[in-house]
């Protein structure tokens, strides 16, 4: 028995990749710990999942709070190098775990300083176009109507917000 293509007949090629916007995803975080100057000249930054909602095409629903959080290693090359784990709830009660690996830096000398002003001191926001905040997820869920999740291949592409991630993710196909 085959498998539904959520996202229609269109199929990506070896020379023709084709994405589809599959959903996208709002999470705060204000709760922040850090592990500064570890051997490796790197810090570990710890942030909890507080809240946030996600929607799609094909799926809708909040984060669980207090399910998880973002682990990111602050590299000393000025690159946070993120690792996620936590729980989203579909509105039908399907739970869904996330793992999203991915990368921030900035396109300037002075980005990161800027990012973290803004999300720990009020500074100014930070145009989008300045940094690159870009995810690949994976997803474990139960068999049924969104095990497409499971099957598919995302990247995702971000915005830093003063509480939190914008993060809208497209499917491989």
């Amino acid at each position: 028995m085959g498998k539904t293509r959520p996202f229609g007949a269109v199929v990506s090629t070896i020379t023709a990749p084709r994405l589809e916007f599959a959903f996208e995803v709002r999470l705060r975080f204000t709760r922040v710990q850090t592990i500064v100057n570890m051997p490796s000249g790197a810090n570990r930054g710890a942030v909890y999942l507080d809240s946030g909602e996600f929607s799609g095409p094909l799926l809708r629903g909040k984060a669980v709070p207090n399910s998880g959080g973002d682990y990111a290693l602050f590299r000393p090359d000025d690159t946070a190098q993120f690792d996620a784990r936590y729980m989203l709830q579909e509105d039908d009660g399907t739970l869904i775990l996330v793992q999203n690996r991915g990368y921030l830096w900035g396109y300037e000398d002075d980005t990161m300083q800027r990012l973290r002003a803004m999300a720990f001191e009020g500074g100014p926001a930070v145009e989008p176009s300045q940094y690159y905040l870009r995810a690949f997820p994976s997803f474990e869920v139960p068999v049924g109507k969104h095990d497409w999740l499971a099957r598919h291949v995302f990247v995702g592409v971000g915005e830093r917000k003063t509480d939190g991630n914008l993060i809208r993710y497209f499917a491989l196909l």
